[in-house]
């Protein structure tokens, strides 16, 4: 699901030290249904929009069959400020990034952040298709649909070809994404499943071949989560027989479920949006953070649609701690979806809003 929203956590760095004036604030365009989605442009950036981001998670392997899960997003936000600021230092469009890996060896992530005002050659994001770079810290996509990212982190370096296999799934309504009861709560969202990924990880001086695959989300929106709401679940699984599945279940302020849905593509190739009445998330067992004491549920049970679906995590401890830098803290990792005993497929689990509602 990765509601747009989140990023005003990241923003509030920068914003903290802005004045502007309310008349002058950006006009953000609304979401709306029936707006059809034209590629290659819009695999590109959408500033008149508040958020956005690209999402790319999966599971990874080293040559002697170790198991990792990966993490690479970039963030693109237009904050609320005075648009005529003739300044080129006003930062009127934020980028952030964020990358991590997830190593059952290890115990815990290996994480790092970047966060810079776009412009001067040092952060961009184009608007014609994907290609957004924050220093060394880059994602794009060529003519062909391959998608290359590389970051550069203090504690590992990764080289990525995702390769896709299988069309776009347009999330929702054809890529109109509800997100709450109300129309405007909504993203323009699609998904890349299966992708086929190639390329290296580099830790302690020694560069390893890694391979494996990947699920790549990019949304945009500028509405903000619903005041009756604290967070959300969400699920991008890769089955092994080809299918896949995005499900979300945004939880009130009691725990339950205030909206959910989703989007199955089964392994024939054919796709079924999943109202809120068809997605249900179920905790299974908790896991209590030693640094910030939150209880997370990572372990699910999952209904959707027909399917019913066991997750399993590749290791406990894949909380993100950002306290230092954004603020936001939550649980992202790598997991393995069961029906019964037997494995279905791989994919990545986001718990937001158990260390404390998320504030904007």
């Amino acid at each position: 699901m990765r509601w747009l929203a989140i990023l005003w956590l990241f923003c509030a760095p920068f914003m903290a030290a802005v004045t502007y004036s309310q008349s002058r604030l950006p006009d953000y365009p609304p979401v709306v249904p029936g707006q059809a989605l034209h590629f290659p442009s819009d695999h590109g950036a959408h500033p008149d929009f508040r958020t956005e981001w690209w999402y790319v998670t999966g599971w990874l392997q080293t040559a002697d069959g170790t198991p990792l899960g990966f993490q690479v997003t970039f963030f693109r936000s237009r904050p609320p400020l005075d648009q005529t600021n003739p300044s080129r230092f006003a930062p009127k469009e934020l980028l952030f990034a964020h990358a991590a890996v997830s190593d059952p060896v290890l115990g815990k992530l290996q994480d790092e952040q970047r966060a810079a005002r776009a412009g001067f050659g040092l952060a961009e994001v184009a608007g014609n298709d994907t290609n957004v770079h924050i220093g060394a810290w880059s994602l794009q996509r060529d003519s062909g649909g391959t998608y290359r990212s590389v970051v550069q982190a203090r504690e590992f370096t990764l080289e990525l070809t995702l390769v896709p296999t299988q069309p776009l799934l347009l999330e929702g309504e054809r890529g109109y994404s509800r997100k709450g009861p109300l129309a405007p709560q909504a993203s323009y969202y699609y998904s890349q499943p299966q992708l086929k990924v190639s390329g290296a990880l580099t830790r302690h001086g020694k560069r390893e071949v890694i391979k494996g695959t990947a699920w790549l989300d990019h949304e945009w929106s500028s509405a903000m989560l619903d005041e009756h709401a604290v967070g959300w679940d969400w699920i991008g699984i890769n089955f092994d027989d080809g299918g896949a599945l995005m499900a979300f279940q945004i939880r009130n302020k009691a725990g339950g479920k205030f909206w959910a849905g989703g989007t199955l593509r089964r392994a024939d190739g054919s796709v079924v949006a999943l109202p809120a009445s068809a997605v249900d998330f179920s905790p299974r067992r908790l896991w209590r953070s030693p640094r910030t004491g939150t209880e997370y549920p990572v372990s699910m049970h999952i209904h959707a649609s027909d399917l019913t679906l066991d997750l399993v995590p590749l290791m406990d401890d894949q909380e993100l701690d950002s306290r230092a830098s954004t603020g936001a803290i939550y649980w992202e990792g790598a997991v393995t979806a069961l029906h019964g005993a037997n494995r279905v497929g791989r994919g990545y689990l986001e718990l937001t809003g158990y260390f404390q509602r998320l504030g904007f």
